[in-house]
């Protein structure tokens, strides 16, 4: 496949992605705008990410932190970036110096070093807390039980501003078999909210990737992270 063709056809795909968006919120009775689209661009071409940016996608998310180095170089100003991957503490300066959020702080140490960084980049850093809901030994996240103080611990640091959560349900056979679990971290964030953290400070669930994405907006998603229904199956 050409890059031309390629290009046209992530632009058709993100088109019917969104509009998958529009009517997930219509089914929930939420308002459009209301959910970030996160396109997730990891071992996806630049070129092919360029071709997303031409179509209107502004917010890429990344799991490495030197690769979305590199994109970001070509790709320019006026594009936000999301760290989704575990981050290791060696790479917290960049991290802090290039995503607009960091999505996937998982412990005490990962937060005040990139608090620290943050600092010393003269800014604040918009992150997430990634919740681990299931006992899943290959995924990154924090336990259910250590979240509520986890979230305050990222609260009260200076540098850092405290966004809300994210979390990665097991895979499933059918979308629909992701329900329990993104319902999960809602009631979640509705218990810790004002409890943990001042209230109103937990507003973002990022939740659903390319299965399962609308389900995940009808309970109560804010940000999408969507790669292979934009991008196509990776190599």
């Amino acid at each position: 496949m050409t890059i031309p063709d390629a290009a046209g056809g992530i632009a058709a795909r993100l088109a019917a992605v969104r509009a998958n968006i529009d009517s997930a919120c219509v089914r929930a009775g939420r308002p459009f705008g209301e959910v970030t689209l996160v396109a997730v661009s990891k071992s996806v071409p630049a070129a092919f990410v360029a071709a997303a940016v031409a179509a209107g996608q502004r917010v890429f998310g990344e799991n490495r932190v030197q690769e979305a180095l590199g994109k970001s170089a070509l790709c320019g100003p006026g594009v936000a970036w999301h760290l989704i991957g575990h981050l290791q503490s060696n790479k917290a300066k960049p991290a802090a110096q290039l995503f607009a959020v960091v999505q996937s702080v998982d412990s005490t140490g990962i937060a005040r070093e990139l608090d620290r960084r943050a600092g010393e980049a003269g800014r604040r850093l918009r992150v997430l807390v990634q919740v681990k809901l299931a006992a899943e030994a290959t995924k990154s996240g924090v336990a259910l039980q250590e979240a509520p103080s986890l979230i305050t611990a990222v609260e009260r640091l200076p540098n850092l501003e405290l966004a809300g959560l994210m979390t990665i349900p097991p895979p499933s056979a059918a979308p629909e078999d992701s329900r329990s679990w993104f319902s999960r971290l809602r009631e979640m964030r509705d218990a810790w909210d004002g409890q943990c953290c001042p209230h109103g400070a937990l507003r973002e669930l990022s939740m659903g990737m390319s299965d399962d994405y609308e389900v995940a907006i009808e309970e109560g998603a804010t940000i999408v992270r969507v790669g292979s229904a934009i991008f196509g199956d990776r190599a």
